[in-house]
């Protein structure tokens, strides 16, 4: 089966820098796959609590988010009490979603990349929903302001 190539993104906007425990090391002694899942997930929440946002709450009161896919590339080992650094760029929005993007470094290594692709969701009807508009021009600003 051919592997799925992530490549870095020309920008990041946001940065999370976090130190792994015991509790992020599998039997491997190094970082676990599902603890990078969690450490993504937490940076991705602190993105968007930075710009005055919630994962459930995408600035309307009733539209969030909700996951649709997630890839990640491993290029290197980290192990416990590492400090890394997680950076986060929003891009490809569309109407109905948006996909997120992180790279994870260790003193300026690359240890992976991780994309995810999440759709907006009304969590009043629980049905899929548009991007609220109100989002997307925070993060247009957002992203001119990078640029």
């Amino acid at each position: 089966m051919p592997r799925i190539k992530l490549e870095e993104q020309s920008m990041y906007e946001f940065t999370f820098p976090v130190t792994l425990y015991p509790r992020d090391i599998n039997y491997g002694g190094h970082l676990g796959n599902d603890s990078l899942v969690i450490l993504i997930g937490s940076a991705r929440a602190q993105m968007f609590h930075s710009v005055g946002f919630a994962e459930g709450d995408l600035g309307d009161g009733k539209t969030g988010i909700i996951m649709s896919d997630l890839v990640m590339n491993y290029r290197a080992e980290s192990f416990i009490f590492d400090e890394l650094q997680i950076d986060t760029h929003i891009g490809e929005i569309r109407s109905g979603g948006f996909r997120i993007f992180h790279r994870v470094t260790k003193k300026g290594t690359l240890v992976a990349l991780a994309e995810t692709g999440v759709m907006s969701f009304d969590y009043t009807i629980h049905r899929l929903a548009h991007v609220p508009e109100v989002f997307l021009k925070a993060i247009t600003n957002i992203h001119e302001g990078s640029a």
